[in-house]
């Protein structure tokens, strides 16, 4: 059954028009670049319908967060805002779509990640496990919500290099993702 993911952000977003605005155009990108990347590699089946759905609502909890530079006012912190969008999604009846919420923050989170961090986060695996959520969040990656980039997509190297600052396993993933999506142009920064 098919949702409206833009209906449901209305919901959550009608008293803040700058952060809808902001996450439309930011899960808008992101949705455009996981489709894409889902048609590159048919052979892994990806539910495209999802994915369309997903990718609209993955960054649905950043509301609740202290994130004044892109109209959030909050009272958690930004790195909390998946588990909170998994809480919104699975009181909505979505519990898949709700697991990209949590799942798509970094290359996914491990609880050795967040005890290590001391995070305020509960202390378990939120890794992507399916290729959808595997998708989202690698297309996530190519796209920030500051309001000056929205619609520009980040170069590899800059993803890798971020990625890198939270530990060379975090970059090693998403290059093990640029080989499974065959990502263009991307074959000379992969070792």
């Amino acid at each position: 059954m098919a949702i409206d993911p833009i209906a449901l952000l209305r919901k959550y977003y009608r008293d803040n028009p700058r952060a809808y605005e902001i996450l439309l155009v930011h899960s808008t990108m992101v949705q455009k670049k996981a489709l894409e990347v889902a048609e590159r590699v048919p052979e892994l089946h990806a539910d495209m319908e999802f994915i369309r759905e997903a990718t609209m609502l993955h960054d649905i909890g950043i509301f609740q967060t202290n994130a004044p530079g892109i109209g959030c006012f909050g009272q958690h912190q930004y790195i909390e805002h998946g588990v909170l969008g998994r809480q919104i999604l699975e009181q909505e009846g979505l519990p898949r779509h709700a697991l990209v919420c949590e799942r798509h923050v970094g290359v996914g989170l491990r609880r050795e990640d967040i005890l290590a961090g001391n995070l305020p986060l509960p202390p378990r695996d939120m890794l992507p496990g399916t290729v959808e959520e595997e998708i989202i969040c690698y297309a996530d990656k190519f796209f920030s919500k500051s309001p000056e980039k929205l619609r520009t997509e980040k170069p590899v190297a800059d993803i890798l290099r971020n990625l890198s600052s939270y530990g060379e396993d975090k970059a090693k993933i998403f290059e093990s993702w640029m080989k499974k999506f065959r990502e263009p142009g991307s074959a000379s920064l992969i070792s």
